[in-house]
């Protein structure tokens, strides 16, 4: 898919660093339309917990952003699809496509693409369930350990839906779930920018942020999403999960504001190792606000697109 349009420009880095309103900013500098890669941000309704920026979406042109209700099936194989349609109608209006988000696993199979896995297996995955119901997400985990652990090693011994999908991946291919995410070169010419704070500047808006989210009406927002009907990808989201069993009075509202801070942060942690990997310019707001920030993204930016533009034609 590599052509002679404009770089895509990746933004990314953990959750509640500052992404989006850089993203913005850089988006209103430089003619930039914006493809979300949260694998949250894509439901409908969503829109407290998952800190969606309402007046950057009437600004700037957003992809993937409340595209499906929250008990709908979404995966990242649809992402993909849809991603690259987006893609492709931001090039063609002669725009700039950025990329901008935390779920580097969106982000990831964006650059790369996606090996073919399985059609998913409903009635295979309903008995995962059962199982993880009973003896608890843990126990597949350990199962997925000892088949993949390279797969296992990235994701959370209690993040059920991943390790079911994995687990019914290997029982019907015969082959680990990370044998499908062997990738070579990216299929897009892009530059990317990794947006990192100190572990205790982003730990602390992370706090300061679901109190905010709360004196906002998130409780509210997941009681109506509970009540209207969740799917199993949204009832494991990150920020919500955590306060049904407020809302089913089975723990306290301290308690899970607790484990909601201690999930994101370990959320964070895991984005970070990713992000770092990935050899990205890095901007540091600890050390420079937005528009600084901005400013350095919109100038490499335009150095690497120049760059590109002499290589072309030499």
């Amino acid at each position: 898919m590599k052509s002679n349009n404009k770089l895509l420009l990746v933004i990314g880095g953990p959750t509640a660093v500052g992404k989006s309103e850089i993203a913005c900013c850089v988006a209103k500098e430089i003619g930039g339309e914006i493809i979300s890669a949260d694998s949250m941000a894509v439901y409908r309704y969503m829109d407290i917990g998952t800190a969606k920026l309402k007046e950057c979406m009437r600004e700037v042109k957003h992809y993937l952003v409340d595209v499906v209700n929250p008990d709908q099936y979404f995966d990242v194989k649809m992402f993909e699809k849809m991603a690259c349609e987006a893609y492709k109608e931001i090039v063609n209006k002669g725009k700039v496509p950025m990329l901008v988000g935390g779920t580097y696993l969106y982000i990831q199979v964006f650059l790369y693409g996606l090996a073919e896995t399985p059609e998913p297996d409903w009635k295979l995955r309903d008995r995962l369930y059962e199982i993880a119901k009973r003896k608890g997400s843990e126990f597949l985990w350990q199962k997925l350990l000892a088949i993949d652990p390279a797969y296992a090693g990235k994701i959370h011994p209690k993040d059920t839906r991943r390790i079911v999908r994995a687990l019914e991946v290997f029982i019907n291919s015969g082959r680990p779930f990370s044998s499908f995410h062997e990738w070579k070169g990216s299929r897009f010419r892009y530059v990317g920018f990794y947006i990192k704070r100190s572990w205790e500047s982003l730990k602390s808006r992370i706090e300061n942020r679901l109190l905010d989210m709360i004196k906002n009406g998130l409780i509210e927002e997941i009681k109506e999403l509970w009540e209207r009907g969740m799917s199993l990808t949204t009832l494991q989201a990150i920020g919500y999960k955590e306060f049904i069993p407020y809302l089913k009075g089975e723990r306290s509202l301290e308690e899970s504001i607790k484990e909601a801070i201690k999930n994101t942060c370990d959320q964070a942690k895991r984005q970070i190792r990713w992000f770092r990997r990935q050899g990205w310019h890095e901007v540091d707001l600890d050390i420079m606000d937005i528009k600084e920030a901005c400013k350095k993204v919109v100038d490499i930016y335009a150095k690497a697109e120049e760059s590109q533009k002499k290589s072309v034609h030499s």
